[in-house]
């Protein structure tokens, strides 16, 4: 099984900095809110996972989107 905890990076819809936060794929697809670790704006995060635990894909949305 792959790491637990890959790194992804993100590039925050509000003030549009990158920064790199870690994915629990443990639990298959997730819905869930962070916050910005820039501007603390809460940025939606849906990540699709693939059966073997890698990220298919990773979308990031404004809350107001």
């Amino acid at each position: 099984m792959p790491d637990a905890l890959p790194t992804i990076t993100v590039n925050c819809p509000y003030c549009g900095a990158t920064f790199e936060t870690l994915a629990d794929v443990s639990a298959g697809d997730q819905n869930y809110i962070e916050d910005c670790s820039i501007c603390c704006q809460p940025i939606n995060f849906y990540l699709t996972i693939a059966a073997n635990g890698e990220i298919l894909s990773l979308l990031v949305y404004r809350d107001d989107e």
